[in-house]
């Protein structure tokens, strides 16, 4: 992973805990940063006559996909969240700690554009308990992400009880 941000002139320092980052409210409680600054890697798959296509959603910590909208975004009707086996498949890396670059084969990136409201956010290192901090414009170009609003929508998202305040987010898609 440092290598893939030092090819393109970028360095990152990853910190590593001793407890766990491996939920987003983990990883915020770790750094002391808000649960939305926290980058969550999720992977999602699709049929295709090529086999499984792997799609990784950097989402901020307070979101939830909409997965209707990112199959949407990246033209796979049949999109779902992937099993922990084809995420690592996928990435090389285990759920909880995958980075949003620097994957074992190459995978579409989309990003929540809600992470652009943080100067900075955290993203996973490649491990549960490891993280690294970025602008979120040198993130998305890490990655190579296209920016889109694949979150949920407050009118959708059943967090957000009528009249009612939200629940606390959770690490889920």
């Amino acid at each position: 992973m440092l290598d893939t941000a030092e090819r393109k002139g970028i360095p990152i320092e990853i910190i590593t805990f001793t407890e766990s980052t491996h939920t987003a409210a983990e990883a915020a409680s770790a750094v002391g940063a808000e649960l939305g600054q926290i980058v969550k890697s999720l992977v999602f798959v699709a049929p295709t006559e090529q086999g499984m296509e792997a799609v990784v959603a950097l989402v901020s910590g307070a979101n939830r996909v909409d997965i209707a909208r990112l199959a949407a975004v990246v033209g796979l009707p049949n999109l779902r969240r992937a099993s922990a086996q084809e995420a690592g498949d996928a990435t090389g890396f285990v759920i909880g700690g995958i980075p949003p670059f620097a994957h074992r084969r190459p995978v579409r990136i989309v990003m929540d554009p809600d992470l652009g409201r943080y100067p900075m956010v955290w993203a996973a290192a490649g491990t549960p308990n490891a993280v690294f901090t970025v602008p979120p414009a040198t993130l998305r170009m890490l990655s190579n992400a296209t920016v889109a609003p694949i979150a949920e929508t407050r009118e959708a998202d059943p967090r957000f009880a009528a009249g009612g305040a939200a629940r606390p987010a959770t690490s889920g898609a």
